[in-house]
């Protein structure tokens, strides 16, 4: 009697728990596809000019002004062929007296505080690029090393100690096809989005535990 109780309690468990695997993945794929709508939208966006004020994540921006390349940072990254490197992140301030940062790409590790990867950049005044949100980092990632200049992640507070300027939440990610070094991340709606099929796997194990559960009942 005792041992039927506690299979009953594990099947309970066990089903639960799957149950709410499944669910959060359904939720996970509602925001994928609404990411997706929203970088749908910035790739066939117009360029407007950018303002503090403009809180559209994906939309695409245009901004003169110039680069402060005395507070550029470091942000550790890996390029689409996984090799490690940094994203080379520059403070901007329009001529509207507005600080921005600008993702200008990626370099590799053996460029950083290069002043080549700053020669085409001190000739741009007028910019374009994708506005995108600083999302919160996840509890794996390290702390950033600001003595060192090595980020890990794009924390306003730890940016306001590092340069003295006071960020918003987006950053701009340049659009620059000319541009090698650093060579500017590409933004697609090519995405990974499995959540669908994660859903039904985890939904499939739990009515495949139910059933061996009724299959074992009724052999009882």
């Amino acid at each position: 009697m005792k041992r039927a109780f506690l299979f009953q309690l594990f099947v309970i468990f066990f089903v639960t728990v799957f149950c709410a695997l499944g669910t959060w993945q359904l939720y996970r794929l509602q925001w994928k596809l609404e990411l997706i709508s929203e970088i749908t939208f910035g790739l066939d966006s117009k360029p407007i000019e950018y303002s503090n004020s403009i809180k559209k994540n994906y939309q695409r921006v245009s901004a003169k002004g110039e680069f402060n390349f005395d507070k550029q940072i470091y942000l550790y990254s890996l390029n689409d062929s996984g090799k490690p490197g940094y994203d080379v992140i520059t403070p901007f301030r329009t001529d509207k007296n507005q600080n921005v940062l600008i993702n200008r790409g990626w370099i590799k590790k053996e460029l950083k505080n290069s002043s080549t990867i700053n020669i085409k950049a001190e000739t741009d005044s007028e910019i374009i690029g994708l506005l995108r949100e600083i999302y919160k980092p996840s509890i794996f990632k390290p702390d950033n090393d600001i003595s060192n200049n090595i980020w890990f992640s794009l924390n306003l507070d730890d940016l306001k100690e590092a340069t003295g300027e006071q960020f918003n939440e987006f950053v701009i990610f340049l659009e620059d096809n000319k541009a090698k070094t650093p060579l500017p991340k590409k933004i697609s709606i090519d995405v990974p989005n499995n959540h669908l099929k994660y859903a039904i796997t985890w939904y499939a194990i739990s009515i495949s535990i139910i059933f061996y559960y009724l299959y074992f009942r009724r052999k009882k």
